[in-house]
């Protein structure tokens, strides 16, 4: 009898080599991915740097931008910075609590269902455009008061980051060792205090990293402020039931400017929103290390 011809395609050897040679080229097909990323990265950040670091002086953020000026009149985008400080700093008093406070009962209290149920709502609030949520909110608050303001866009910001909150919150909570749960309800402790005493502090600093990653995610953000509030003035201008001038919108505008001064102001404001992501990313994945490390010793 003779012996059964193995097909060179299935010796073990072969198998072996066609992996490695696959394994190998998906490699350095990841790795080519990756370096265009950064590549891109880098293009975009050294362009801003190059075109806005030179605009960049006390004026900037002082002096608020004068329509049709006279040449060297001194003027910035003082009441853009300010416009943005409103609304992003109303976005995230609304937003952080809220989303943290919906993820604590997701994980810690509701039921199966409604975990399932809402967790996969906040994954389609999740995927909504932006645009989308200030025609929503258009419809809703500017047309129903017949005036913009600034709590409006704040409500839209705030909407955008509630379900980033939520699902990054409830990620951490869930690392938290059920172990720790069952050792403080064992002794006689009540839920709401084991949530609030054990099970909190081993997650700060990841919930820290979740909004402050949702408020750099909202921070540069146009389209929902296009609707709710396109027409502040250039004054500076602290009142949230005004509709005020921002950072996003001002180099929407400025970009427009057939002036090349303009043009510089838009980079420059550019500049200074990238420098705010970097370090609010930077200090993110800090706060996310150190979280992790605490809950590691945990």
């Amino acid at each position: 009898m003779s012996a059964v011809e193995v097909s060179p395609l299935h010796r073990p050897n072969d198998r072996l080599r066609r992996r490695k040679v696959v394994n190998r080229a998906m490699e350095v097909i990841a790795m080519l991915a990756a370096a265009i990323g950064v590549a891109i990265l880098f293009i975009v950040v050294y362009k801003i740097v190059r075109n806005g670091a030179g605009q960049i002086n006390w004026d900037l953020f002082t002096k608020s931008y004068i329509p049709l000026a006279p040449p060297g009149t001194p003027e910035g985008l003082a009441n853009a910075f300010v416009g943005t400080i409103v609304i992003v700093g109303f976005a995230v008093a609304m937003g952080i609590p809220t989303g943290t406070l919906a993820a604590i009962y997701l994980v810690e209290f509701a039921p199966r269902r409604v975990r399932s149920f809402v967790s996969l709502v906040l994954d389609i609030l999740q995927g909504i455009p932006a645009v989308v949520l200030g025609i929503f909110y258009y419809e809703l608050l500017v047309i129903t008061t017949h005036q913009q303001r600034a709590l409006w866009g704040s409500i839209a910001f705030a909407t955008m980051m509630l379900p980033l909150v939520a699902r990054s919150t409830m990620e951490v909570l869930l690392l938290v060792p059920n172990s720790l749960r069952e050792a403080s309800l064992g002794l006689g402790v009540a839920r709401w205090r084991t949530t609030l005493g054990i099970v909190l502090p081993q997650t700060v600093g990841g919930i820290l990293t979740g909004g402050i990653l949702a408020m750099s995610r909202v921070a540069g953000e146009a389209a929902p402020l296009l609707f709710l509030s396109a027409l502040g003035g250039n004054t500076v201008d602290w009142n949230p039931l005004h509709p005020l001038q921002n950072i996003p919108l001002a180099i929407f505008s400025l970009t427009d400017s057939p002036y090349p001064d303009d043009h510089a102001k838009a980079w420059a404001a550019a500049l200074v929103i990238t420098v705010f992501i970097l370090l609010t990313s930077l200090g993110a994945r800090w706060l996310a290390a150190r979280s992790k490390r605490k809950l590691g010793r945990s």
